[in-house]
């Protein structure tokens, strides 16, 4: 792999807005694991005043509360045209939570609002009739789209969310639920995977969580044509991950077990 030219420009969007659940772990991670590897890279902060540049390599949308995410579902439409013309161009973006939802067509919230999204991907958000709040589980999709290096082991993540997400008919779901709610909608998915898109309702952050998908992120604009990036321990990492997947199945055993005895009176 050919070293770049320039440094990884990482973008956060909006982080004192998109932010609630700690979703700055993101951009450190993918800074550091860029550094950690001899890759130049730069920690680039988009705050809610500015409009979003169409220079970045990576764009991180995350997650954020009803009066937070209505400001910035205006910025972000304000940008459209920015944000489509750099993700044409290749740049990856990551968009968690609320940010996952305000890439689809609209996100329509329980009190009737209605927000436009940018359109990036081909999804509509609607309110459920509860929220869906706890650790999940993800086994990523086998799809072409994570490249060389296929598709990351099972992702953990924590969900807080009251809407339902509905993908169009082309538009891959990022895995197939294990534990936990996800989009909700039915169809047993979490997220959206497309070219250089990953949008989930995963926190933790999910970078520092699972970072093999971080890896993935980076791959896609450090090696575009297909490389691989040179392997890095993350034992830690690894440790915190295990330990997360072991929470969750758990979790779900309880519940198989509780619905049982409920259903046996």
């Amino acid at each position: 792999m050919s070293a770049r030219a320039s440094a990884v420009r990482i973008g956060l969007v909006y982080p004192e807005l998109l932010g609630t659940y700690g979703d700055r772990g993101n951009a450190i991670v993918l800074v550091e694991r860029c550094r950690w590897r001899g890759i130049p890279a730069e920690l680039v902060e988009v705050r809610a005043d500015e409009p979003i540049p169409d220079s970045l390599d990576v764009y991180l949308f995350g997650g954020g509360e009803d009066d937070p995410q209505l400001m910035a579902a205006d910025g972000m439409l304000a940008s459209r045209e920015a944000i489509v013309r750099a993700h044409a161009g290749g740049a990856a973006v990551l968009a968690v939570c609320a940010g996952f939802q305000l890439v689809g067509h609209r996100y329509e919230a329980a009190d009737g609002a209605v927000l436009e999204g940018i359109g990036l991907i081909d999804m509509i958000t609607r309110p459920g009739p509860d929220r869906l709040i706890g650790e999940v589980v993800v086994e990523p999709s086998a799809s072409a789209y994570w490249g060389a290096s296929g598709p990351p082991p099972r992702l953990t993540g924590f969900e807080n969310h009251g809407g339902r997400t509905t993908l169009g008919s082309d538009v891959e779901p990022l895995g197939r639920v294990i534990a936990g709610g996800g989009n909700g909608d039915g169809a047993g998915g979490d997220g959206a995977l497309a070219e250089r898109f990953v949008g989930t309702y995963l926190h933790g952050p999910v970078l520092p969580r699972n970072p093999e998908l971080a890896d993935r992120l980076l791959e896609w604009v450090v090696a575009p044509t297909g490389g691989r990036l040179p392997e890095l321990p993350s034992p830690l990492e690894e440790s915190l991950r295990a330990e997360r997947l072991r929470v969750a199945s758990a979790g779900r055993l309880r519940s198989w077990y509780q619905a049982r005895r409920l259903a046996r009176g």
